[in-house]
């Protein structure tokens, strides 16, 4: 798996798109490569780049040293914001990417903060696109 595509959007964003969490409040744009969600449920070029291909691509990114752990801090970040709604703090399409993204990796990972993370924000519901699509594999 090539997760190089990752490294410099992450590198050149990762601080802000971290900062903007711990606030409770997006400014910027970052969902694509720092919650990413399966390829086939992007509509643009940058969600396709960025879009995870499958299972083994998300299993990949979450053992990655550098990827994995930011992934964890950035969801450890926004669970500091319970009680308020992603809508509020990421606005209502990345709130949708992030219901997909938490679901891809809890369905690919062993780490709760993903079910945590979809509990607190997603009303516990999961993406069924994603669920989908993995089950197609």
């Amino acid at each position: 798996m090539d997760l190089g595509r990752f490294i410099p959007a992450q590198e050149a964003h990762y601080e802000t798109a971290l900062a903007e969490l711990r606030a409770g409040k997006k400014e910027s744009h970052w969902m694509w490569f720092i919650f990413p969600q399966l390829r086939v449920l992007g509509r643009s070029p940058r969600a396709h780049f960025f879009g995870i291909s499958g299972r083994a691509e998300a299993e990949a990114l979450l053992s990655d040293d550098v990827l994995g752990k930011r992934l964890f801090i950035c969801c450890e970040a926004l669970l500091i914001h319970v009680g308020h709604s992603a809508e509020d703090i990421l606005g209502g399409t990345d709130a949708m990417k992030l219901r997909s993204s938490m679901t891809l990796f809890r369905e690919c990972g062993e780490n709760e903060v993903f079910s945590h993370v979809l509990r607190a924000f997603c009303d516990d519901i999961p993406c069924e696109k994603t669920i989908t699509a993995l089950e197609k594999e």
